[in-house]
């Protein structure tokens, strides 16, 4: 670890004890949100580090620079990662917004954790002028946002009930951002990931994460607020 990095404290709950870590980058200081949940959990993500669904120890969720144009960006993460001190195979998340920022919310035992920043808000069905839209192209208007939001539960689900799980954040993120004003159903570069343990001694895995479910209602409730909170100081702050 470089000996310009340094580590503090962020809220947080039972679950998601993130800490803030702050390094150093091509003259820049940037920030990453470090999760280190360790050995027991399975994770869902649209991550480009550690995507998909598996068991994973870590989330980080890392700042970059707002012009960001690296190809590596598995590799970048996974070094952020190393040098905030995380082991193991996990999710990494990247955002452009100031993650020290970060709005946590809870709801019954379901925890959210949620970095907002909407430069260049979209709805997902829009013109295809705009699919595959890369940063080496021109844009006018604020610089690129990123919606990233975690999920943690205490309990396990199925597969499907994760996948469940995943799909009731993002329409609680939808129901958020629309709510603090954006018209918009989020940024083209949002990301999430949903974990819950692998086992619970006496507690079969819930095939359940719709928005009525036990847990799914639950998540619902702390992303929408996680997300929302964050979405109106992301508002005042470019006002």
């Amino acid at each position: 670890m470089d000996r310009r990095d340094r580590t503090t404290a962020v809220p947080g709950g039972a679950l998601i004890a993130p800490r803030l870590h702050t390094r150093l980058e091509d003259g820049r200081e940037m920030r990453a949100l470090a999760w280190d949940v360790g050995p027991g959990w399975r994770m869902l993500s649209s991550a480009v580090l550690g995507g998909g669904l598996g068991e994973r120890s870590f989330v980080v969720n890392a700042q970059v620079c707002g012009d960001y144009r690296r190809l590596d960006p598995a590799a970048h993460l996974r070094r952020i990662a190393t040098r905030a001190g995380l082991r193991g195979r996990g999710v990494g998340l990247m955002t452009a917004a100031d993650v020290s920022r970060a709005r946590f919310a809870a709801d019954d035992g379901a925890e959210a954790l949620a970095t907002v920043g909407i430069g260049r808000p979209t709805w997902a069905a829009d013109s295809p002028d705009l699919d595959e839209l890369r940063l080496d192209v021109p844009l006018a208007g604020p610089r690129p946002g990123t919606i990233n939001i975690v999920v943690a539960v205490p309990a396990p689900l199925s597969d499907s009930g994760l996948v469940n799980l995943l799909a009731t954040a993002v329409e609680a993120k939808v129901q958020a951002v629309m709510e603090a004003g954006y018209a918009c159903t989020g940024t083209a570069s949002d990301a999430i990931c949903v974990a819950c343990p692998t086992d619970v001694p006496g507690q079969a895995p819930d095939p359940f994460g719709g928005p009525r479910s036990r847990w799914g209602g639950r998540a619902a409730r702390a992303v929408h607020e996680a997300v929302r909170t964050g979405a109106l100081d992301d508002a005042a702050r470019r006002e």
